[in-house]
């Protein structure tokens, strides 16, 4: 997995985190630096810490799957991200506008699931799993720092756009990787 793929699938993956972002930054009354970076800090170490359990767990049975890890990745990656399209058609979304340690942890819990999931394929590809929880938490962090702003001044107008936008990335990736693995693609 290069750079560009990692970069993408990081901006993929940050896109629940982006759409709860926009959520927080809606139910405060003015924008707050702090209450900003405390929210971005949140989902970017879970963003990042979450691949890498889910490269650990992978690691685990990596040798029993290495003639299937094209079809894992493909299938993982199209499951979350088809979630992720599912979900951008609710309109279920409760505001909530607690920042207590334990409202953010859950949170960034739930928005990193599909991390986690994301982290098993890295046990068979071909990537650096400590460049890639990095981009994954930097990126992260970038991207929902900017959603608390875009949510304190624009609305949710963006919500359901990021969560389909974010689907149909993974779903892509992981389509691309199985083609380059059966041959039928080279980039």
């Amino acid at each position: 997995m290069n750079l560009s793929e990692i970069i993408v699938l990081s901006i993929g993956l940050a896109m629940d985190a982006f759409a709860v972002a926009v959520c927080k930054g809606l139910s405060m009354k003015q924008f707050h630096i702090r209450y900003a970076f405390l929210i971005a800090f949140y989902f970017g170490a879970f963003q990042a810490g979450m691949p890498l359990l889910g490269y650990l767990l992978g690691s685990a049975f990596a040798s029993f799957a290495a003639s299937i890890d094209h079809w894992i990745a493909f299938v993982l990656l199209g499951l979350i991200g088809a979630n992720m399209i599912k979900e951008s058609f609710s309109e279920e979304e409760h505001i909530d506008d607690r920042l207590d340690t334990a409202t953010l942890v859950l949170l960034a819990i739930a928005t990193s699931i599909d991390a986690l999931a994301a982290g098993v394929t890295f046990a068979f590809l071909p990537v650096s799993v400590f460049s890639a929880i990095a981009w994954i938490g930097i990126l992260t962090f970038l991207i929902c720092f900017a959603g608390v702003f875009i949510g304190n001044r624009f609305g949710t107008y963006f919500r359901n756009k990021a969560e389909f936008a974010g689907g149909a990335i993974l779903i892509l990736l992981g389509l691309k990787i199985l083609l380059e693995h059966l041959g039928i693609l080279h980039l």
